[in-house]
């Protein structure tokens, strides 16, 4: 069905409620509310659904098939041309809840067609889990200090996903860590959001500033965003470790047209309808039109601050009565350094 490693885990994550509430109450959430709202719950996989004794976890590797041995180096080069637009490489494909929810549906189905009546409840990233350390302790990788999960087998490029079961299954081994003195990730992140190992703070994250946060970008990030118009893969393109990523065999995590190698004013132009077009099926879809206009004026402006343009500030000028007033706003930003 595509998945790379299955793993079981039990319940009890009590040891992980303190790291959890002291997260939340520095605020390092941002504006992600939902975080806060279902608190402890997290944590507390019984209480999120009645009944649950065991957990099993998923990994899907999401590179597309097609993805060249030395793609970190060519995705490190994208940041070395200003006006390239990047979108992270997982967002590229199709959108992984989609495809890891009926998957993991279908696996579900034949567990319960092979063992009688099941109790069960999928998650991809949609519910209040704690995916990571679930899939920690069942032996699918270890946290890197970038917080992401890690695989000696397959890096970190991958999806996780969960089935809450109501049957009592053996757990998995959890595997031991290898970072060791690295700290490449921490190094390399743009905005030092990894403040100290395994420890985020979303609210100077790029990936939460381009799709999570929903108002103005702070204007001290905006130049250190350069042109990342959708998420940011540094932390693990920089990772030894993902010399091992594995690629999919699904054709869903290929490509689409238009999110690898397009320019900034190509994508800035879009109209919504366009937009809405070609971002069909994909995660990008669910930040809106709105947000993929303000992300990729900054970026634009982030362009124009290495070199004069004129074909980027004509796009910006276009947009500049934009009837957003979060889009003007960020136009407004960018066309400051059109006169520099």
């Amino acid at each position: 069905m595509g998945f790379s490693q299955i793993g079981v885990a039990g319940v009890d994550l009590s040891s992980s409620e303190a790291g959890l509430s002291a997260w939340l109450a520095h605020g390092f959430h941002g504006d992600m509310a939902y975080m806060a709202a279902h608190g402890l719950k997290r944590a507390r996989p019984a209480e999120l659904l009645p009944g649950t004794v065991s957990v099993i976890t998923a990994r899907m590797d999401y590179l597309s098939a097609a993805t060249p041995s030395d793609w970190q180096a060519i995705e490190f080069e994208r940041l070395q041309r200003p006006g390239e637009a990047i979108v992270s490489l997982y967002a590229r494909g199709r959108d992984y809840h989609k495809v890891l929810r009926s998957r993991l549906q279908t696996l579900s189905s034949r567990i319960s067609a092979e063992l009688g009546p099941l109790g069960y409840r999928v998650f991809t990233d949609s519910a209040p889990v704690l995916e990571a350390e679930l899939a920690a302790r069942s032996g699918q990788g270890w946290r890197g200090k970038h917080t992401l999960l890690l695989s000696r087998e397959a890096g970190s490029m991958f999806f996780l996903g969960e089935i809450f079961v109501d049957l009592a299954l053996p757990a998995t081994d959890p595997v031991a860590g290898h970072c060791g003195s690295c700290s490449a990730c921490m190094a390399i992140c743009p905005t030092k959001a990894i403040i100290a190992p395994q420890q985020l703070d979303a609210r100077r994250c790029i990936s939460y500033l381009t799709i999570e946060h929903a108002g103005s970008i702070p204007l001290e990030l905006r130049p250190l965003i350069g042109n990342r118009i959708y998420g940011c893969d540094d932390c693990q393109l920089i990772c030894p470790w993902n010399k091992f990523a594995q690629r999919s065999a699904l054709p869903d995590f290929d490509a689409r047209a238009g999110l690898v190698g397009s320019t900034l004013a190509t994508l800035f132009a879009w109209s919504e309808a366009a937009f809405l077009h070609y971002t069909e099926g994909s995660p990008i879809r669910r930040i809106g039109h709105e947000r993929w206009l303000r992300n990729i004026a900054v970026a634009l402006g982030n362009a124009l601050r290495v070199a004069a343009d004129p074909e980027l500030v004509q796009a910006l000028h276009l947009r500049a009565q934009h009837p957003s007033a979060l889009v003007r706003e960020h136009v407004a930003w960018a066309l400051r350094y059109a006169a520099d």
